[in-house]
């Protein structure tokens, strides 16, 4: 009797449709009943390559044998799933399966795991496509009662295939090609590039610009206390003749841009009466829509701090393996619209969870579970519905899955509740013709902020209630303090918001074409975007610091490079819109598979040959020449795509030395006292952030000058029987240890009579403490008073996150921390000063503050970095330089 094949994207699909048809008997990796035999991929199970007769096996990496456009693709088994490979290709080559049904998921990748699974087998049997939107069983019976032709989903399969080699052709030979560029000198530089991750680090280059070209400006805010009959507010001054000015977007109606302008409201108003005028609206906040992975891994950033890698997996876990969440990889934030009694069914199994039960509960008693397209919309779902419970009862969980679970289960039975409401109060209080403004917002309803802890009797919610104001009362201007500010450059990207830039890269896009074909899919899909960033950080284009992530020298290269050669396609979210509107097209049957490809090839072939043609110092690009002379000949110095050389001779060196990217200014600096630093930011090679001082030196060897770091450990035993002679400098403080003075050598503060022959102190403190330069004057503060200002720049070694301290001197001599204090939460544990203690040098930051100084001594006694054994050579540390 003759079978179909069915062959869905992952077991637990398998399972469902099992059960939702019936019938089947329970094999080792399928399903079998009288009509079907039914088993699944593991995602996708085969990768394209080259085929063997035209794969390089040496000489790959250079120009050479670039562009490599095979004329046809191989498929390789993935090893990790090969044996589900074997297990499918077996079952397909049955002599009782005579038809075979695609169960993949419906989309573009779906159909594109089992189009290679079939042409991997050479399967010969007629194929149907099973088309769910919704895993319901009835959902399924009617699936496959209306199961769509081959013939009609070809021109997805076309897309399908069109994507993925069009990513292995310009990922493959954008990278080797820039790897090809960057290792002509010698050596081997991977310089990976690819549709997706180079416009993503663009994003991040482009951030990192702006903040470093930006300029702080000073301004002023007005505030005032007003004394009423009921009590005392504040208000803000503002311009109430202010337009937006879209050309300068710091200018702000509270802004004042002089402290004269600033302080002639205050005296104009201090003292004087006010009249109040006020409007009280009611406003509404409803429930965020239900998770799909993007907005999941951007709130456990937000949250927990859990990297958009690991919030995947836990997901992943708590799909696969516990199975009380839904399928994780979704772009969806609506369930099917047949869900309603599955919805119910699971808010059944959470009411008898005591974490859930009161608002599970007031959900189904109150009948909130009802057709709404805000939740329930069909034409909102492709692959995948949105992340929710599955109702299974959670065992065992860990406490990050624990934690992912909490957030997902709330934000389910959120969706249910009526919105919040509140009472928005604005004020005006005018004062000899200035206006000042207080604004006030009060909860009178939690709705859904219920689930998260929220009512009415929290204080301050948004602003906080507002002392009345009589109708016709003259309020009495009390205070009235003009407040300096500094404008803020933009800030980094964390994961969080890298992850929302991503997702809405089609924004940034002008066509109104190409950004319609990128609505709702953005850079990457939602499975796909961690493991592109995950990708940049592996190959050193960013780095984490804290939550932050900071793009390296080798990013700015890489972008500087690309625009340099004219490949500006592979730096910009365009590409992708333009291809999603060509697949899209070819998905409607309006573009060929082959038009399309040839596109491609063009592409392919421009970028290898404008890499040819270049070299690294004929790359164009925004290039300084720089004011200081060349040290060994007095020639002109200019920058170029690599390094700063001299015009006349031979002198030229890196501009990135320790993977930290010079300045201008520190260049001319450096040429011009032939010493910079210390400098902050180098990156030894395991990707430790360390300090140092650089040097121009003469190389007696090669006649001429390079660059060197100068850790600051040569000098410290002086000359051979002599101590060193700080007598042309000034003493920063008394040794804390002995009778001597504390001097500046280097990288360190030392006692005269540490570097003394005879050695008669060992008092020695590091000038870069937890990546904060302790300045001379506040060393100075520390010998003379005992304690440093408020510092707030350290960086904790463990977390990477910044935290502030005081620096203080013990009675041994010894330096340590000490943490600002906190005030305590009401009804907060003491225990600030233990966790403070604890934790000093290596992450004091985040602990509470401690009340004496940490116990540990280490950090402010051990040198910045350790990134060379002490008494490094010279040559050595050149070497480094370069």
């Amino acid at each position: 009797m003759s079978k179909t094949l069915i062959i869905a994207e992952k077991p637990s699909v398998a399972n469902d449709i099992a059960k939702s048809l019936g019938g089947f008997t329970k094999h080792d990796e399928y399903f079998e009943s009288d009509e079907y035999v039914l088993s699944s991929a593991v995602g996708h199970l085969l990768e394209i390559a080259v085929p063997e007769e035209y794969d390089v096996k040496r000489g790959k990496w250079s120009f050479t044998h670039l562009p490599m456009i095979p004329p046809y693709f191989a498929l390789n088994p993935i090893a990790k799933t090969e044996s589900r490979l074997k297990v499918l290709n077996k079952l397909i080559k049955r002599k009782d399966v005579t038809a075979l049904i695609n169960a993949c998921d419906a989309g573009r990748e779906g159909e594109l795991i089992f189009r290679l699974i079939a042409q991997n087998a050479k399967a010969k049997q007629p194929i149907k496509r099973l088309w769910l939107q919704s895993m319901t069983p009835a959902a399924i019976r009617e699936g496959f009662s209306r199961l769509r032709s081959d013939e009609e989903m070809l021109p997805l399969a076309d897309a399908a295939r069109c994507r993925s080699e069009a990513d292995w052709l310009i990922g493959i030979n954008g990278t080797r090609a820039m790897t090809a560029f960057n290792s002509k000198e010698g050596g081997f530089y991977l310089t990976t590039v690819g549709r997706v991750q180079t416009p993503t680090l663009s994003i991040v280059v482009e951030r990192e610009e702006k903040i470093k070209k930006f300029v702080p400006r000073d301004y002023w805010e007005v505030r005032a206390e007003f004394i009423c009959a009921a009590g005392v507010y504040e208000g803000r001054w503002l311009d109430t003749k202010f337009k937006k000015d879209e050309q300068d977007p710091e200018k702000k109606a509270e802004r004042l841009w002089s402290k004269a302008a600033a302080e002639s409201i205050v005296v104009a108003c201090k003292g004087k009466p006010g009249i109040v005028t006020e409007e009280s609206k009611p406003t509404t906040s409803m429930a965020p829509a239900l998770f799909d992975l993007t907005s999941l891994q951007r709130e456990a950033n937000g949250r927990f701090g859990f990297s958009a890698k690991n919030t995947l997996g836990l997901a992943q876990a708590l799909y696969e393996k516990h199975k009380v969440l839904t399928y994780p990889r979704t772009d969806s934030r609506h369930l099917p619209e047949d869900y309603l009694d599955t919805a119910k069914q699971v808010l059944g199994v959470l009411g008898e969870n005591n974490n859930y039960h009161t608002f599970a509960k007031q959900i189904l008693t109150k009948g909130w579970v009802k057709p709404n397209k805000r939740i329930f919309d069909n034409t909102k779902i492709s692959d995948h519905f949105a992340i929710i419970p599955t109702g299974t009862v959670p065992k065992g969980l860990s406490e990050p899955e624990q934690k992912l679970y909490d957030l997902v289960t709330r934000r389910f039975m959120a969706v249910f509740f009526p919105a919040a409401e509140f009472l928005v109060t604005t004020r005006y209080t005018e004062v000899a013709g200035h206006q000042f403004k207080t604004e006030g917002k009060v909860m009178t309803n939690p709705g859904w902020m219920a689930i998260y802890g929220k009512d009415t009797t929290d204080d301050k919610e948004g602003g906080g209630n507002l002392v009345a104001v009589e109708k016709g009362e003259k309020v009495h201007t009390e205070k009235v303090t003009p407040n300096g500010l500094v404008t803020k450059p933009p800030a980094r990207y964390n994961e969080a918001t890298l992850l929302s830039a991503m997702e809405g890269a089609g924004k940034l896009v002008d066509s109104d074409e190409l950004r319609d074909a990128m609505a709702g899919k953005g850079l990457g899909t939602p499975a796909t975007r961690a493991a592109i960033i995950e990708g940049l950080l592996t190959e050193k284009y960013l780095i984490r610091e804290g939550r932050d992530l900071m793009p390296t020298a080798k990013a700015s290269q890489l972008m500087t490079l690309l625009h340099g050669l004219g490949v500006d396609e592979l730096t910009a979210p365009e590409l992708t819109g333009e291809w999603e509107y060509k697949l899209s097209q070819m998905e409607k049957g309006k573009i060929s598979r082959e038009e399309f490809m040839r596109e491609i090839a063009q592409m392919t072939q421009i970028i290898v040959k404008r890499a040819k043609e270049y070299d690294n110092d004929t790359i164009p690009g925004d290039y300084a020449t720089l004011q200081a002379p060349c040290p060994n000949c007095g020639g002109t110095v200019k920058e170029n795509y690599r390094r700063f050389a001299c015009t006349k001779c031979e002198f030229s060196m890196t501009k990135t030395p320790g993977s930290r990217q010079f300045e201008i200014n520190e260049v001319e600096e450096l040429l011009r006292e032939r010493t910079i630093g210390p400098l902050q930011g180098f990156r030894s090679k395991m990707g430790r952030p360390f300090a140092a001082i650089l040097r121009i030196v003469k190389d007696e060897e090669i006649k001429n000058f390079k660059l060197e770091f100068d850790f600051g450990q040569n000098e410290e035993e002086g000359e051979e029987g002599e101590g060193v002679d700080f007598s042309n400098q000034t003493p920063v403080g008394p040794c804390p240890k002995c009778t001597g003075n504390v001097y500046e050598m280097g990288l360190a503060y030392v006692c005269e009579h540490t570097v003394a022959k005879p050695k008669a102190c060992d008092f020695r403190s590091s000038r870069i403490i937890l990546q904060q330069e302790i300045l001379p004057e506040q060393m100075s503060k520390l010998l003379n008073e005992g304690k440093t200002d408020l510092l707030p720049g350290f960086i904790s070694q463990r977390t990477r996150r910044p935290f502030k301290a005081f620096l203080v001197k013990g009675k041994d001599g010894k330096i340590s921390f000490e943490f600002e204090e906190r005030k305590a939460k009401p009804g907060a544990k003491s225990k600030a000063a233990d966790d403070g203690a604890a934790n000093d040098a290596d992450g004091g930051a985040e602990a509470a503050p401690a009340k004496k100084p940490a116990a540990k001594k280490a950090a402010a006694a051990k040198p910045a970095a350790k990134p060379a054994a002490k008494k490094a050579p010279a040559r050595k540390a050149a070497a480094a330089a370069k």
